[in-house]
């Protein structure tokens, strides 16, 4: 797990005042980094085109150019008919804070589409620390950032732009340049799976998970599916009717009194009536929220409980947003300023996780939040979701908390996605369950 930061000015000021390293020392490390990085990928004499602004970024890229010179053909201007091999952008820094002018615009526009190896020094230029894109930003094929990470980075808008991650230090380690704070970034290692390791259990000691069965029967099978693959003891679906349901699945018209966590949503409908829900929701059992319950009148009756899993795509938070009186926003917009809308959840909502879908999953938490950046593209498909709160229910069944339940089955959710060897648009649930028991 990695700090992400908004900004990292007052980490350089507070290395100059704490470890009496100046910004030129800082500088020099910053371009090592990216000269150690096209030593180690690119032979000498390769042609490189380093874009130069008038900012600290520029004079980042000014060094590394005197620091490869020699071994490499440098050029600081671009011209249309020469071929490059690399192109570093140290145009701008995460500093940007204004639109970019015409004359940038077309600069990058230009470099854009060069086949040349990208590199974005610090951040790609066009990339605001709000994590917004210009238009016309450069699209990078790896980012070396400076000092630790900026949480712009991670942002969904920039996952196409930024390319590989690679933090560089800036004469003093990491953990010296970094204080604490309350963003991070998950890693593939955070991952800890259901392991059993009591010898002495039984069904009962693992938990028993209901899945609410409403309208669109699937939605629950496949949540239950995952959530008994993912480690719950017992897994029940709830249902007026009879239905045709997978053997290792019960099924019950009421609540079972072993049950220790309950995942409500997932194609729910109109199946059950408020009062029957009422009813189904009549204690303090650990929720997973997803879809069609967002939309229902109870809803915001169940923010008031505690343990308390909230899992939307962006359209259903700003469903959430609206009706909890925050924001009556668009997906567009939501999707331009997502740390921020789940923050002003989080501060509003202190007793529920928020686990917001999307290209980077933001998982927030009262003044706690994650960002998981290792989803892939496969998961872009129906079903995908149900999984997630399958396995979410499941942690909550196993007596784990909220945050932890909510980030556990994030990290084991996308790491299973990139297992998937096939064709990237032929992930099924099942299939996505499957990798799952193999991570």
């Amino acid at each position: 797990m990695q700090n992400l930061y908004f900004e990292v000015n007052s980490l350089d000021q507070r290395t100059v005042e704490k470890f009496a390293i100046t910004e030129a020392v800082m500088m020099e490390h910053a371009a090592m980094g990216m000269a150690y990085f096209i030593r180690s990928h690119f032979v000498h004499n390769s042609t490189i085109l380093i874009v130069c602004g008038d900012g600290n970024n520029g004079a980042d890229g000014r060094i590394l150019a005197r620091q490869l010179e020699g071994d490499y053909c440098i050029s600081f201007h671009y011209q249309r008919d020469t071929h490059y091999d690399v192109i570093v952008d140290a145009l701008f820094g995460s500093g940007l804070n204004r639109a970019l002018d015409l004359e940038a615009s077309e600069l990058l526009d230009l470099l854009n589409t060069s086949n040349a190896f990208k590199i974005a020094c610090d951040v790609p230029s066009g990339l605001y620390a709000d994590g917004m894109l210009d238009p016309h930003a450069f699209k990078a094929d790896i980012t070396v950032t400076m000092g630790a990470l900026k949480r712009s980075l991670f942002s969904d808008a920039a996952k196409e732009y930024v390319g590989e991650i690679h933090v560089v230090n800036l004469g003093i380690a990491r953990s010296r340049y970094e204080v604490a704070s309350s963003w991070h970034l998950l890693d593939p290692t955070d991952l800890s799976l259901p392991h059993r390791s009591k010898p002495s259990t039984h069904k009962g000691s693992y938990g028993h998970l209901s899945v609410i069965c409403g309208e669109k029967i699937g939605a629950s099978v496949i949540a239950g599916s995952a959530a008994l693959r993912f480690g719950a003891g017992l897994v029940s679906l709830i249902s007026n009717e009879n239905v045709s349901i997978p053997y290792e699945l019960m099924q019950n018209h009421s609540l079972p009194s072993t049950t220790t966590a309950i995942a409500l949503g997932m194609g729910l409908g109109v199946e059950f009536c408020d009062d029957e829900l009422t009813c189904l929701l009549d204690h303090s059992l650990p929720l997973v929220l997803d879809a069609d319950i967002f939309y229902h009148p109870m809803f915001t009756k169940l923010l008031k409980r505690g343990s308390l899993v909230l899992t939307p795509h962006p359209k259903e938070f700003t469903q959430i947003l609206r009706i909890c009186g925050i924001a009556d926003i668009t997906t567009q917009t939501l999707q331009d300023n997502r740390f921020t809308y789940v923050e002003q959840f989080c501060a509003k909502f202190p007793n529920a996780v928020i686990l917001l879908k999307g290209a980077n999953v933001i998982i927030g938490a009262h003044e706690e939040f994650y960002i998981n950046p290792h989803g892939s593209v496969a998961l872009a498909k129906g079903g995908s979701g149900d999984v997630l709160s399958g396995l979410i229910g499941a942690l909550l069944a196993q007596g784990h908390t909220p945050l932890y339940a909510a980030i556990q089955s994030s990290l084991a959710h996308t790491l299973a996605s990139q297992q998937f060897d096939k064709n990237n648009y032929a992930l099924t649930p099942f299939d996505l369950i499957e990798r799952i028991t193999t991570l």
